[in-house]
This record gives structure tokens, C-alpha cells and sequence, in this order.
């Protein structure tokens, strides 16, 4: 992991995905985005195919996928639905079959603050979806990933991660009460981990990894929220209107993107890996961070990643070591 403090990029929490990626060069890349036809997915995948990068999205609905990305070039959208693992597994073999190395892999897709729900498997869906979807997605495109020399694997958190650490003696809620908080901030955290122990995993690979916040956005994720909910974010205005303030992490979808887009694509992340990022740049731990900033202890906790690692192996029955086989 690199050390969690500011690297000193010139952009910021105004900064959008296309002044990000300006000047930057993707062509001949494939880049993958996991929600890439909805919210701040599409931003995302606008701004690297316009870099010059061939993107490929998953979609559960293909349908919707074609309308909402008509118009972009260099996109194409492959099935894959992030809740079923031999949908993922067929999709990663589809890509690894094909040859093509896959440079960047952006982890967009997600759900949050859902009433309770589980998987075939009985693990709460925000868990299952956020994280453990990921996690085999991943697995199955590892000799992609390896194959592109010099991939990065951004993974959307949240600032929700601060809610709480995974609680490993009960993360699927079958002895404490279900909260939909405190399970997207479990799952947020998990997301956190996840790119901590995939960085140590792959740096010798050239597969880095990364985390982040993209700001407070609203988007089909806030579909579960009741009126309430959503106006408690302030996202509205006196006149109704959708507010942009991004000194208060209230973010326009350019401006939420463009912290995945510049983990995802800066030379200046070149041989860093592992670390939480906010507002395009490299978050500082929450204690030293100023107002609610920054990343929970218990997000960049070794111990805690490595514990979530076996544990993901187990549950999902994937692996790095079994996908290069």
C-alpha cells in the first residue's frame, strides 16, 4: 500500500471527468465499468471513451444500456448481471477467451440502503452486490488484468464507509438487527479493503488498485430513499432544484465521476496503489482530514483487508490463483 496522504494534484472537488482526463491519450486500451449505463457509470465511461479508450459494459439491461449510452463512441455493451455469479463468471471467461488485455477496470456498479435482502447464497444483497460481485468479477479477469502491463482497478466507495467496519461475526445480519445504514456502510468499507488487498496482490503484477468517494450525487442509487431521506442530503435547493456546491461534496455526475476517471487514467498514480482518494486527489485519514473527510481507520486497516480477503475466497469459492490456472 502507498501512504495515505496527498499527492498534490491539480485538480479538485469542482474538477469534472472530462477536464480530468484532458490530454490524456487511452487509445488502444479496453477499459471495463461495472454500472456504465447508469448515474455516474455513464460519465465515466463518456469520459474514457472519449480519451480514446474502447469500453466495455456490463448490463443487466441491455435495453436501457443502449439508450442511455447512444451517441458515445467506442462503447460496447456484453450481459452480465453483478448479482449472479455464473453470470459474472461468463462474462469474465467471454473477455479472457477473447484475448484482450484489459487495462482498466472501474467497479461503478452498486446498490444502497436497501430493505433487507439476500442472495442464493443467504448474503445480504448491499454485501453481496457491492462487494462480493466485484470480488468474483475480478477473480475471473485477473489474466486480463495482468495481460495489460500496468492495469488499475478503481473501486467506488463512499463516504458512507465511515459508518461502520465490516463486522466480520455478523455480516450478513443473522443476529443483529438489519439496518440499511449500517449495511451499505459495511459494504462501502468492504470496497475500501477490497482495493488495499488487491493492491498487495497485484502491484507485482502491475495491477493496481484504488478506492474512493466520488461526492454526494443524486442518482437511481438514492431509488430506495424515502423524500425525507434524500432531503436530509440537501440536495435540493428553496427552488427545488438539484444544488452543485461541491466545496459541500454536493457534485454535479461530471464532477462525481471524476475522481474514478482520474484514478483510473493520471501518469501521476504511476507506482502508487492501495489508497482511498476524494475530490481527485489522495484522501488523508479521517483524523487529520478537515470535517467529515477523509478515510475511517478501520477502511485502511491491513489486518482487516487481508481477513476479508480469505473470507471472500471462501464464500465466493474464486480466487487470483485459481483464475491464472
Amino acid at each position: 500500500m502507498s501512504e495515505q496522504k496527498p499527492i498534490g494534484s491539480r485538480f479538485n472537488a469542482a474538477s469534472t471527468a472530462e477536464e480530468v482526463v484532458a490530454g490524456i491519450d487511452l487509445s488502444g486500451k479496453t477499459a471495463i465499468v461495472t454500472g456504465g449505463y447508469s448515474g455516474l457509470g455513464v460519465e465515466t465511461t463518456r469520459a474514457l471513451a472519449g480519451a480514446g479508450a474502447t469500453i466495455i459494459v456490463p448490463a443487466r439491461d441491455r435495453a436501457k444500456a443502449e439508450r442511455t449510452l447512444a451517441g458515445i463512441e467506442n462503447v460496447r455493451i456484453e450481459a452480465m448481471d453483478l448479482s449472479d455469479p455464473a453470470s459474472i463468471a461468463a462474462f469474465a471467461d467471454r473477455i479472457v477467451a477473447a484475448g484482450t488485455p484489459i487495462s482498466i477496470l472501474v467497479n461503478s456498479a452498486g446498490i444502497m440502503a436497501t430493505p433487507l435482502a439476500r442472495d442464493a447464497d443467504g448474503h445480504e444483497s448491499q454485501f453481496s452486490t457491492n462487494h462480493l460481485g466485484h470480488f468474483r468479477l475480478v477473480a475471473g479477469l485477473w489474466p486480463a488484468l495482468v495481460a495489460a502491463g500496468g492495469a488499475r482497478v478503481v473501486s467506488v466507495s463512499s463516504r458512507g464507509h465511515q459508518i461502520g467496519p465490516v463486522d466480520f461475526d455478523d455480516i450478513d445480519f443473522h443476529t443483529r438487527a438489519y439496518d440499511k445504514w449500517q449495511a451499505y456502510g459495511q459494504a462501502k468499507t468492504a470496497n475500501a479493503l477490497f482495493a488495499l488487498g488487491l493492491d498487495r496482490r497485484g502491484a507485482e503484477h502491475g495491477v493496481r488498485a484504488f478506492s474512493l468517494h466520488p461526492g454526494v450525487i443524486l442518482t437511481d442509487l438514492a431509488r430506495h430513499l424515502s423524500e425525507d431521506e434524500i432531503n436530509a442530503f440537501d440536495v435540493y435547493d428553496e427552488n427545488g432544484n438539484r444544488r452543485v456546491d461541491p466545496a459541500r461534496d454536493l457534485k454535479s455526475p461530471q464532477q462525481g465521476a471524476a475522481t474514478s476517471v482520474w484514478a483510473a487514467a493520471r501518469p501521476e498514480l504511476d507506482g502508487i496503489g492501495g489508497v482511498y482518494c476524494e475530490d481527485c486527489e489522495v484522501a488523508l485519514p479521517q483524523g487529520e482530514a478537515a470535517g467529515n473527510k477523509g478515510v475511517a481507520p478501520w477502511a485502511m486497516d491491513p489486518d482487516a483487508a487481508e481477513r476479508l480477503w480469505v473470507l471472500s475466497e471462501r464464500l465466493t469459492g474464486v480466487s487470483l490463483a485459481s483464475a491464472a490456472n
